[in-house]
């Protein structure tokens, strides 16, 4: 078994930081499900896998992979406890011409937040995700995981939201405290639902792009509700008669 080449290794753990990321157009993806379905589905974005003996077997011969021993793949991972297979992917590109359903994110933070939104639409049909710059990168490794390989169907891209939001011709849509009860308001098939910042929400400079405010009603004593959380409860709302 070839061992793995120190400039390899440095190679993946600088993946771990955005600039090097962008630098190289690759990101890391662990673990044998979301691997898996790289392949099925996407192996022309495989730059180069690795994997344990017990593994590599069934990678097909035109991805380009290397067998690599338990001690290495811990040296190359992120995960506490690393899984048999790490693959290096290119960056993800997408089309759209008529996005139905569209997210929009303001100022993102957490890598969980953000990957578990975009779970949710793919699990809804959404079209796509559109975040502010200030959001979590779509390629942190935390990021990548909780989407749980959703990340390789839904679009995701980067802008500035006031010039994206001032081009809409769909009703927008947007969670803010004291707007109207989500259970008594009638949604439309095609619309922008924006969902702001853990901790400040929507900003005062997109608020004014709000047609629609609306609000999931408390009937208990907590005191908020997770972002990730008030998301699938409002895609519920929204795809519920679809």
């Amino acid at each position: 078994m070839e061992s793995l080449s120190k400039n390899k290794q440095k190679l993946i753990r600088s993946l771990q930081q955005k600039k090097y990321r962008n630098e190289h157009q690759l990101f890391v993806v662990e673990g044998e499900k979301m691997v898996r379905e790289l392949i099925q589905n996407n192996p022309q974005k495989i730059h180069e896998l690795f994997a344990l003996s017990s593994w590599i077997a069934n990678v097909p011969s035109s991805i380009p992979s290397q067998t690599v021993s338990e001690k290495e793949l811990e040296q190359i991972s992120e995960l506490k406890t690393p899984n048999k297979v790490l693959a290096l992917v290119k960056f993800l590109e997408f089309t759209i011409s008529t996005p139905k359903f569209t997210i929009v994110l303001e100022d993102i933070q957490d890598p969980g937040n953000l990957g578990t939104i975009i779970r949710l639409a793919d699990w809804f049909g959404a079209s796509n995700i559109v975040c502010s710059d200030k959001t979590v990168n779509i390629y942190n490794t935390k990021v990548i995981q909780a989407t749980m390989g959703s990340i390789f169907r839904i679009p995701v891209e980067y802008t500035h939201l006031e010039t994206y939001l001032s081009q809409q011709t769909r009703p927008i849509y947007g969670a803010v405290l004291g707007g109207e009860n989500v259970y008594k308001t009638k949604l439309p098939a095609q619309a922008v639902l924006v969902m702001g910042n853990e901790g400040n929400g929507i900003s005062d400079s997109l608020l004014s792009f709000l047609q629609n405010k609306i609000e999931i009603p408390r009937f208990g004593q907590a005191e908020s509700l997770n972002v990730s959380m008030a998301t699938s409860i409002l895609l519920s709302e929204f795809f519920r008669i679809q």
